[in-house]
């Protein structure tokens, strides 16, 4: 599974962060970015990335597989 940041909507709320910090980075603004989009095929990592996604205010982040 790969997880991609909009950083045009993102806002810098930081949750995704909150939720699995393993998977989301914050910039030197606050903004999230993702170094290595692919997420390991870990079912607790997976389900915390699944729900900074659900969860992400702006919708700025997606998952592909």
């Amino acid at each position: 599974m790969k997880v991609f940041v909009d950083s045009g909507r993102c806002q810098g709320h930081g949750l995704c962060n909150m939720s699995a910090p393993e998977t989301f980075d914050l910039d030197d603004d606050g903004y999230a970015r993702v170094p290595a989009s692919e997420v390991p095929d870990d079912g607790g990592l997976r389900t915390r990335v699944r729900a900074a996604v659900d969860g992400c205010p702006e919708r700025a982040l997606s998952i592909e597989g």
